[in-house]
């Protein structure tokens, strides 16, 4: 990944995203949160990015900070939506 293994995703409440810098770009899964549910709603990463797996490290990232906090998940971006379909582990996540 291009040097990229020390970045690490970070939550950005004051921009509603969880951020993940590589290489002077940011890319970021934004969200609302509210009664113990995040729901993701877009996913941005910059085309100088694209085909790196940085999409992919960043909704892993944010999906363990979810965890971690013990928060459900909606799934409105399709990008999230299809990682968490691809991916077990992350599925009892989601908000039933």
């Amino acid at each position: 990944m291009d040097g990229s293994a020390n970045e690490t995703v970070a939550n950005n409440p004051e921009r509603q995203r969880y951020e993940l810098a590589v290489d002077g770009h940011i890319a970021a899964a934004y969200y609302e949160k509210a009664n113990g549910v995040i729901t993701f709603v877009h996913t941005e990463v910059p085309p100088e990015l694209g085909g790196k797996g940085i999409g992919s490290k960043l909704v892993r990232g944010a999906l363990d900070h979810v965890r971690a906090e013990g928060l459900k998940v909606i799934a409105q971006c399709p990008f999230v939506k299809a990682f968490i379909e691809k991916h077990a582990d992350y599925q009892h996540l989601l908000k039933r």
